[in-house]
C-alpha cells in the first residue's frame, strides 16, 4: 500500500499562464481606446486648417480582362500616368485588382504608382 503524501504545495505554472494570457489581452485592447479623452479646446489658426481638410482619395480598379479604371472611368495606362501625375503626392490610392486579371497588369499599374511617387497605396482584399 502506497503511503499518501501530503499536499502543501501549489502549482503556479497555471495561474501563471492564465495571467499572461490576460496582459497580453489588456495590452493589445488597450492600443485600440481612444486617446485624448479630456475634452481641450484648441486654438484657431489658418495654417492648421489645411491640414484638417481629408486627403483626396482614389480608386484604380484592374477588371478580370484587364481593364483599368480610374473612379469608374476606363483609362489606358498612358492616361492613367497622366491623371496621376497631377494628383498630391499625399493622396490615398485604392487599388481594386480583380483575382483573374493578369499580374503583369497590376504590377505595370503599381510601376506607374511607384515612378510617380504616390505611397499611400491600399490594396484590397476578401477575407
Amino acid at each position: 500500500m502506497k503511503k499518501l503524501q501530503k499536499f502543501d504545495q501549489i502549482n503556479v505554472i497555471p495561474f501563471i499562464d492564465i495571467m499572461l494570457v490576460l496582459l497580453v489581452m489588456v495590452l493589445t485592447t488597450s492600443t485600440f481606446i481612444k486617446q485624448g479623452i479630456i475634452p481641450v479646446d484648441l486654438p484657431h489658426s489658418k495654417g492648421a486648417q489645411a491640414k484638417n481638410e481629408k486627403k483626396k482619395e482614389l480608386t484604380i480598379y484592374i477588371t478580370k480582362d484587364n481593364k483599368i479604371f480610374l473612379d469608374k472611368n476606363e483609362v489606358t495606362p498612358v492616361e492613367l500616368q497622366d491623371r496621376l501625375s497631377t494628383m498630391d503626392k499625399e493622396s490615398e490610392i485604392i487599388l481594386r485588382s480583380d483575382k483573374d486579371s493578369t499580374f503583369q497588369e497590376f504590377v505595370s499599374v503599381m510601376n506607374i504608382l511607384k515612378k510617380l511617387q504616390l505611397e499611400q497605396i491600399y490594396i484590397i482584399t476578401k477575407e
